[in-house]
């Protein structure tokens, strides 16, 4: 393994982790409570602060803020960290905080994400693998976006929201209330429109699955989504159908977007 290459107008405070192979470029800040993991490069005008830290291989782009103190008023500087997982594509202009003492103090970010230009993570957030979020979307404090999640452009994430595993959210909506796994949310005022079902494909669902899902969609559609799970639950059809289940009847002072009627 190489020795980490560093541009001379990079400044690294004392006490800063950089790993091997790393890449620092022209212009960027690390402060003394970084650590950065194998092969992670900075393109440029990169500042990353805080006690934070990056997984292996993943590259920020110019610009990115990663790390500089939560935007919330209640902070008065207690010990907080950032997290963030390998393989990560950060690219221009993205800011990602970490927690408040309020939210647990971490802030976590998983592995493969996509965080496009301009996109936000706040404080306290735990944003699942593969996650994408499209340019300017935003995702506000203490929210948890499970695995295989993507937001759309100009969209954005009310805090205290939960996200299930493969649900997408369209461009220019707001979300403010939990969405089920797999779901698909559109609109300026985000309702449920079905089911993801591209993405459900692209992950290899089989045709029985997918029925599976839209009937019992059909079937919260008719009355109380918890009143309803509960009931569905004793007899769930297949393990996607079951991760919905549960998604609904776990923690959560939310309400659920509900199908547009």
């Amino acid at each position: 393994m190489a020795e980490p290459r560093i541009h001379p107008t990079a400044v690294i405070e004392t006490g800063a982790v950089i790993g091997p192979d790393c890449e620092i470029g022209a212009f960027c800040v690390i402060g003394p409570e970084v650590r950065l993991g194998r092969g992670v490069v900075l393109k440029s005008h990169v500042v990353v602060a805080g006690n934070t830290s990056i997984g292996d291989e993943t590259v920020l782009f110019p610009f990115a803020s990663i790390g500089e103190v939560p935007q919330d008023l209640k902070f008065r500087g207690e010990k907080v960290r950032l997290e963030i997982g390998a393989r990560n594509r950060i690219r221009e202009y993205v800011t990602m905080n970490p927690g408040t003492e309020g939210g647990g103090s971490v802030t976590r970010v998983g592995d493969d994400g996509l965080f496009m230009a301009g996109s936000h993570v706040a404080h306290d957030c735990q944003i699942g693998d593969r996650v994408i979020l499209v340019n300017n979307a935003s995702v506000a404090g203490h929210c948890h976006l499970e695995d295989d999640v993507i937001v759309g452009g100009l969209s954005g994430v009310h805090q205290w929201v939960r996200i299930g595993r493969g649900a997408m959210i369209g461009a220019v909506c707001m979300v403010t209330a939990d969405v089920i796994p797999f779901g698909l949310v559109q609109g300026p005022r985000g309702h449920l429109d079905g089911l993801n079902l591209v993405g459900l494909k692209r992950r290899g669902a089989s045709r029985e699955e997918i029925h599976a899902l839209r009937d019992m969609l059909g079937r919260l559609g008719s009355g109380s989504f918890r009143d309803t799970a509960r009931q569905m639950a004793e007899t769930a059809n297949g393990p996607m159908v079951q991760e919905v289940l549960d998604f609904i009847l776990g923690p959560s002072d939310r309400s659920f977007l509900a199908p547009h009627p």
